[in-house]
């Protein structure tokens, strides 16, 4: 049985371990080796995590089993500052769902969908009215995912990685 809760910075080395772990599993086929091993270096390491943990204007939550940390989610709350998004997005006020990660042997066990239910939880709580995320265009299976927890495509989006400009679907929902 796993624990859903909110992550401390003791958590760091674990998201920093889960990040390297998971990352790969949300990049295009052609993402090289290079490109993901920078992202994780100058956006998902240890001492990005505690920055992350530390903000006020973020919260993370985990998955926990037995001390393995089998999932994350990064909620950042503000308005969105990419114009695309900015113009995409209707609910107001809302939040990002910045990271929604969930180790390989766990996909499709319920994990992910119980992990993004808190998260969109807490957000309510926090007074977001909806949320938004992006997602690559190549990442079909997480598109069906984020479809079956009521997000809907509103727009889109680029991200750089490893200096390759990558297209995302913006996608929101309702809270």
């Amino acid at each position: 049985m796993s624990t859903i809760r909110i992550a401390t910075t003791a958590d760091a080395p674990a998201l920093a371990e889960l990040a390297a772990a998971t990352f790969e599993l949300a990049c295009p086929p052609d993402t090289t080796v290079a490109a993901i091993e920078e992202f994780l270096r100058d956006v998902l390491g240890e001492r990005n995590f505690r920055a992350y943990l530390a903000d006020p204007g973020r919260i993370l939550l985990v998955a926990d089993v037995d001390d393995t940390l089998l999932g994350y989610t990064m909620m950042n709350f503000g308005g969105p500052t990419d114009p695309d998004v900015s113009a995409a997005i209707a609910i107001r006020p809302t939040i990002e769902v910045s990271k929604c990660y969930v180790r390989a042997g766990s996909h499709g066990g319920g994990l992910a969908a119980a992990l993004m239910a808190a998260t969109l939880e807490v957000a309510r709580e926090r007074g977001a009215e909806g949320a938004w995320l992006g997602v690559n265009q190549l990442n079909a299976r997480a598109i069906r995912f984020y479809e079956k927890q009521g997000f809907t495509r509103v727009g889109s989006k680029t991200f750089l990685l490893g200096g390759v400009l990558e297209n995302d679907y913006v996608l929101e929902r309702r809270l």
